[in-house]
């Protein structure tokens, strides 16, 4: 995913780019930095090979080997909405990077 490909080649412009609209904004008000440098701080985990795609009409959630990233369709192609996120039982994801 270009998503991964970004953050593992240390593209944070273009990890940015791939983000939805909410989510980058929510990044930079959280971080107070260009949201290059806040996702570049945020560590998030290496995503690793898919392990399975759940899609629910413009919703998806791709489950990787490091990760699970949830995405939104928009005009201009899929936009990762949240990533950094871990399963916490049977309450909803945690994610470092989400929107509001």
């Amino acid at each position: 995913m270009a998503f991964e490909e970004a953050l593992a080649t240390g593209d944070h412009a273009l990890a940015c780019v791939l983000l939805a609209p909410s989510t980058r904004r929510q990044l930079v008000q959280d971080r107070q930095q260009d949201c290059p440098r806040a996702i570049a701080g945020e560590e998030l985990p290496r995503g690793g090979g898919l392990r399975g795609a759940q899609a629910y009409g413009r919703q998806a959630m791709l489950r990787l080997t490091g990760d699970t990233l949830f995405l939104s369709q928009f005009t201009d192609g899929w936009k990762v909405v949240a990533a950094g996120c871990a399963p916490e039982g049977d309450k909803p994801y945690e994610c470092s990077v989400k929107g509001a």
